[in-house]
């Protein structure tokens, strides 16, 4: 008697449990309880469309939201890398391999201006400052000398000097997107306009007041030789 007791239990356990099994695995759009729904059938949800449910009693209070129609997708902010507003950059051009990046560098030598619109020149130049110094300074050094902080701390060295360096506005922003051998390319930090304002910045900071400062320098050495 107890051992038909024991195979009872087992079979009504067997039965038990292939009931649940068959359950839990049977068609999705008829299940009989879900405890993440929205889980369980995803919605596609369109960033960009009005909102069908207020926020809170009053629909859409945030203002960002309001001035975008009420979309609670908005714009990247300033900066972002992901946009190319100033339209200067083809992710085709990109060197794919070493014979590639050679020639690219050799011809962007030859690229003495850049695409941006020559009128904003001035506040391209001082925006690409700000980015020097923000993101460049630190191994190149505010003067362009190769001597920032990082290198002065001994943690990296070889860094060159602007001057000393024969470069184009092109060279340097075809370093910042591609990388040049110890450093990496700056396409993460910069965005595809800003790299060209950096090295507007350079080449009008550091190249051409280069002969200026060489002859402060040399008329500096003469007026201190008169008057020994």
């Amino acid at each position: 008697m107890l051992k038909m007791k024991k195979n009872v239990l087992k079979i009504t356990a067997v039965l038990g449990l292939t009931a649940v099994l068959l359950n839990s695995c049977g068609p999705k759009e008829n299940t009989p309880l879900v405890y993440f729904p929205d889980m369980y059938f995803p919605v596609a949800y369109d960033p960009l469309m009005k909102a069908q449910d207020a926020y809170s009693d009053h629909e859409n209070e945030i203002p960002a939201f309001v001035r975008n129609n009420g979309a609670t997708g908005l714009s990247p902010v300033e900066g972002s890398v992901a946009q190319n507003k100033d339209g200067v950059f083809e992710e085709g051009k990109l060197p794919k391999n070493p014979d590639e990046y050679n020639a690219g560098y050799d011809a962007s030598k030859s690229l003495t201006s850049s695409p941006l619109n020559p009128a904003n020149a001035a506040k391209d130049i001082e925006r690409g400052k700000m980015l020097f110094d923000r993101t460049c300074s630190a191994c190149h050094g505010t003067g362009g000398d190769g001597q920032g902080p990082i290198v002065q701390s001994g943690a990296y060295s070889g860094v060159p000097n602007y001057a000393d360096r024969e470069i184009t506005v092109g060279s340097v922003h075809y370093v910042l997107t591609n990388g040049r051998n110890a450093m990496g390319s700056y396409a993460g930090q910069l965005n595809a306009g800003d790299r060209w304002r950096v090295a507007m910045y350079v080449i009008n900071a550091f190249k051409k007041g280069a002969p200026a400062a060489a002859s402060a320098t040399a008329a500096k050495t003469d007026s201190t030789a008169t008057k020994k």
